[in-house]
């Protein structure tokens, strides 16, 4: 991925959540791979992403070695390879194209759905739960208000339950803000933050009277 948004990105992941980054360049620039360390780690995590820059239509060569190295027959797929099966599988892509490139009459003609066919059969190959491709378009474009929403976006996508529903979102969204620590935040910020969290449950409180209403009409 392009440094200035993989920087953004992952120092935007908090310390204290169950993530695991592994930087694939870092670790094995000489693409010697270390395949039972992957495979352990694979084993130990419930959501799996793949996120990098899309470059000709595809991942870099590191990380295509990495699955032909990691993701082999008797761990992945095959009548012994269940260690994946269960496991929800995503993709977090930088692209220097605008979005709406990516569409039938657009200059790219497909779609990301469509170019990600490959990693969908991946997920299906290995028993996986495929996510819905988190495509990040012209990073080096956005404004800091459409970086910030990026942002919570991300961490959603790394992190809250695969479930899309507004009150998901909802609960997802105060436990994080809950999780904040406020001694590092200014008095101004800490009563916007309170305030956030309070007009949440105020609204969820709302909409479930008014659910059950609904409920009792019908």
């Amino acid at each position: 991925m392009e440094s200035g948004s993989q920087q953004y990105l992952l120092s935007s992941i908090p310390n204290d959540t169950n993530i695991t980054v592994r930087h694939l360049e870092s670790l094995y620039p000489d693409f010697k791979i270390d395949v039972p360390k992957e495979q352990a780690l694979l084993k130990e995590h419930d959501r799996i992403i793949f996120q990098f820059p899309l470059y000709w239509y595809s991942s870099p060569a590191l990380l295509k070695k990495w699955q032909d190295d990691v993701l082999t027959d008797g761990f992945a797929y095959g009548k012994k390879g269940k260690a994946l099966t269960g496991k929800e599988f995503g993709l977090v892509l930088t692209i220097g194209v605008k979005k709406e490139e990516y569409q039938p009459g657009g200059r790219e003609a497909f779609s990301i759905d469509e170019l990600t066919k490959p990693y969908q059969a991946l997920a299906l190959k290995t028993k996986m739960i495929f996510l819905k491709s988190l495509p990040i378009f012209q990073f080096s474009y956005l404004t800091e208000t459409q970086k910030m929403a990026l942002l919570i976006r991300y961490q959603q996508y790394l992190t809250r339950e695969k479930d899309d529903s507004l009150e998901a979102r909802e609960k997802w969204f105060i436990q994080e803000l809950q999780m904040t620590d406020l001694s590092k935040l200014n008095e101004g910020d800490q009563f916007i933050l309170e305030q956030t969290v309070e007009f949440i449950e105020e609204n969820r409180d709302t909409i479930d009277e008014l659910k059950m209403l609904l409920d009792q009409m019908n």
